[in-house]
């Protein structure tokens, strides 16, 4: 017997062709909205905050006081737009990942939960990124306005922001990003193949069930270092650093995990760049 025809048997049934194609197709439209959603994400969260110069006001006018803002119902209204957006936001993927709800979703919705969970996310992201209210003339917690400071100090945000980036998505990818975005559940489904994490190491399945914010760090650089804290930043920050303050349990046992991960992908990457040039060398020779 193959390793295959074991798997199909150890799990469920396999569906049929025209349900699997549906499910294929539902959760690949999913990936795809929580893919685009996230790369706006970056750029509502990093990249468009540095290249937007928010240390003046409309045509030259000066930054506003924190007495004057204060009082002002215009910046009163704008606030209480982005605190109801941000509690959207954070109702939706919390509420979504509480067990109750989720054994409800996915009595419903069955193996595309995950999927679901993404699309759901990719919505109220969308949303908030849309009608998130900004203040262009502050008031300012902090501003660097003055040269050479100006010019330089956006550009040191960006190169930090590049890096917590690219870190947040090499660990992304160490986590398996089809489970993640819930297109494994579906193949495995479609094969008969039960849960991928059914088919995952103790200690992986341990990490899995602390995992949340795994790349506490580098959000915090993110959120925090900018050239100009405005108050819309101060808010979205301080929210945000709360809320995965509160949601980080991963402890030294998953992160032990995890540097044995990373360790194994560079390793298979050298092997194939190392296998790579001996092609390239017998090739020549």
């Amino acid at each position: 017997m193959s390793a295959g025809s074991e798997m199909t048997s150890t799990g469920s049934p396999a569906p049929s062709m025209p349900v699997c194609v549906l499910l294929g197709l539902f959760s690949l439209l999913c990936f795809v909205a929580g893919f685009g959603t996230g790369a706006e994400f970056v750029r509502f969260l990093s990249f468009g905050v540095l290249l937007r110069n928010i240390s003046e006001g409309p045509e030259g006018e000066p930054p506003l006081l924190w007495r004057d803002a204060v009082g002002d119902s215009q910046f009163l209204r704008s606030l209480g737009i982005n605190v109801a957006l941000l509690f959207i936001f954070v109702c939706q993927h919390s509420l979504m990942a509480w067990s109750p709800l989720k054994e409800v979703v996915t009595r419903v919705f069955g193996v595309l939960q995950r999927s679901v969970y993404i699309l759901c996310t990719a919505v109220s992201l969308q949303v908030m990124m849309r009608y998130w209210q900004t203040f262009p003339r502050g008031p300012f917690l902090w501003n660097v306005p003055t040269a050479p400071w100006s010019a330089l100090f956006p550009v040191i945000c960006a190169l930090l922001h590049t890096i917590s980036w690219l870190l947040i998505f090499s660990v992304l990818l160490i986590f398996d990003y089809a489970e993640l975005m819930g297109i494994k559940q579906v193949y495995y489904h479609c094969f008969g193949m039960g849960d991928p994490l059914s088919h995952k190491s103790p200690r992986a399945a341990r990490l899995y069930a602390h995992l949340r914010h795994p790349v506490f760090l580098e959000l915090l650089v993110i959120l925090w270092v900018v050239p100009s804290l405005s108050p819309d930043r101060l808010f979205l920050a301080s929210a945000l650093t709360l809320y995965v303050c509160c949601v980080h349990r991963l402890d030294v046992q998953d992160y032990s995990y995890l540097l044995s991960q990373l360790e194994k992908k560079f390793l298979l990457f050298t092997r194939e760049e190392s296998n790579t040039d001996r092609e390239t060398l017998w090739k020549k020779d």
